[in-house]
């Protein structure tokens, strides 16, 4: 037997509630519970309570999609960042958040997995929900994601590295003066036999670089350098140091990519029984909380994170209210923060 399909039926076949069912729970019209919700200031402090009480009654949710095509403004901000575990990048996303929020705007977050082809599948999706502005890590290389960011027209946030000639904005730093300032502190403490231990990614792989330039044209010898690959782990930082500690046994210090890796080259250090500073100093990079509650505490780099997230807010709030940013690229710089491991 055919079913009949009633056109009163088919136009809320989903059963969610809507405006409509709102405002007439409220008792008033659907474009007055509109105003209600978008802009209180046009209606009595009665009627908008009265709204607010439907609402609340019915658990009704405003489609923001449908607000923000109408007025080309979806007060949404997309971040895409390769890790959020143990991360680096957390503190920034963190103050990128609140501050977002306390301006009434949403952060839509992506992971990458240090992946460029992630990234790039990330950044499709990402373009197609139209966002007032996106966040990225690092810089973007030239390629299909690139042109397709400079053809939305989008706000386009770079952060965590420098570069003259970002997509639109950039709020960084120097991978390469890093991996130089951590050279001359280590060789300023009389250190004469280096290693580096580094994930495979683009900018642990700058810093890595010049460190090891650094090393080389002060006449020391050259730096051993472990790539773990993917191993971004406490075990892969342990399995490095074996390896520093196996082909290299008389190296005095030890430069690791991330904090994570230097906690692990201090385990096996110790589970040697090797002692920390005095036989050999590790830094890592990143400074993540607890590192100064740690007993040896670790020496690290540290990159301001909050300020980056709080200044990422500031300019894509502005670009997103069609105002204008200047200056456009902010270097934060950094700071070798020295504890007990150097």
């Amino acid at each position: 037997m055919n079913e009949t399909v009633h056109p009163k039926r088919s136009r809320r076949s989903s059963g969610a509630i809507t405006l409509r069912d709102v405002a007439k729970l409220a008792g008033v019209a659907p474009i007055t519970a509109s105003r209600a919700l978008n802009t209180p200031a046009q209606v009595s402090d009665e009627v908008r309570q009265k709204v607010l009480e439907a609402v609340q009654r019915t658990g009704y949710v405003p489609n923001r999609m449908a607000g923000g095509l109408a007025s080309s403004r979806s007060r949404l901000i997309a971040a895409i960042v390769p890790s959020t575990v143990m991360s680096v990048f957390m503190e920034t996303i963190e103050s990128l958040n609140h501050s977002l929020f306390d301006a009434g705007y949403q952060l839509m977050l992506g992971q990458s997995d240090y992946s460029a082809a992630h990234e790039e599948l990330l950044l499709e999706a990402v373009i197609g929900r139209r966002p007032d502005g996106i966040f990225l890590t690092g810089i973007l290389p030239p390629g299909r994601a690139r042109t397709r960011l400079l053809a939305s027209g989008i706000p386009v946030l770079e952060t965590w590295d420098l570069t003259p000639t970002p997509i639109d904005m950039l709020i960084g730093f120097s991978h390469l003066d890093i991996g130089r300032a951590v050279a001359s502190f280590l060789m300023g403490k009389g250190r004469r036999r280096f290693a580096l231990i580094r994930a495979q990614d683009e900018r642990a792989g700058r810093r890595a670089t010049a460190f090891a330039e650094a090393v080389a044209q002060s006449g020391h010898a050259d730096a051993l350098v472990i790539n773990v690959g993917d191993a971004r782990s406490l075990k892969g930082g342990r399995e490095a140091m074996a390896r520093v500690l196996r082909e290299a046994p008389d190296t005095d210090a030890v430069f690791c990519s991330s904090d994570l890796l230097a906690l692990g080259a201090m385990t096996e250090a110790r589970a040697q029984g090797i002692l920390i500073p005095e036989r050999i100093a590790i830094v890592g990079f990143g400074d993540v909380p607890f590192l100064a509650d740690m007993v040896p505490s670790l020496s690290t780099v540290r990159i301001n994170g909050a300020d980056i997230g709080r200044q990422a807010a500031r300019f894509l709030i502005e670009r997103a209210e069609g105002r204008a940013v200047s200056p456009s690229i902010v270097d934060i710089g950094f700071t070798i923060v020295e504890r007990d491991t150097t």
